[in-house]
């Protein structure tokens, strides 16, 4: 049950969430999508650490449609040739690791996946000045978490 201070402070938090999103360019988008996959991925592990199969469960779909919907979403295979092909394959493995990891209760699986997102995630944000440059425009701010 929630008291009225934790869904006004959830509220808020959405806001929050709402407003980075709606002034966020595409490259801050997807920086925000891999933080978002991964912290769905931490909550999933604290849930299984503590046996908590519904809210485990839901954090551990909450990680797969930021995967799916969003990730391999926002490819684009007619553009992005070899690249987009290798991170479309990555993102359909991680999405099915994390439905094992789920299935099974294995947390090195949930493990192996918030790896990967870190390493694409690190990459990801390693270009942003590069793509600045290229567009002709200031650095991003770095993303904080």
């Amino acid at each position: 049950m929630y008291s009225p201070a934790q869904a006004g402070a959830s509220a808020y938090a959405r806001v929050g969430v709402e407003t980075g999103v709606m002034g966020a360019s595409p490259y801050q988008l997807i920086a925000m999508l891999y933080q978002g996959a991964r912290k769905a991925i931490a909550q999933a592990r604290m849930h299984l650490q503590q046996g908590n199969v519904g809210p485990r469960g839901e954090a551990v779909s909450r990680a797969i449609r930021i995967i799916e919907s969003g990730l391999k979403a926002s490819l684009n295979m007619e553009v992005g040739g070899e690249i987009a092909q290798r991170l479309n394959a990555l993102y359909i493995y991680m999405a099915r690791r994390l439905l094992e990891a789920n299935m099974k209760r294995d947390e090195s699986m949930l493990i192996e996946v918030d790896r990967l997102l870190a390493t694409l995630e690190e990459a990801w944000l390693g270009i942003g000045p590069e793509i600045a440059r290229a567009a002709g425009q200031t650095p991003p701010p770095p993303i904080t978490r």
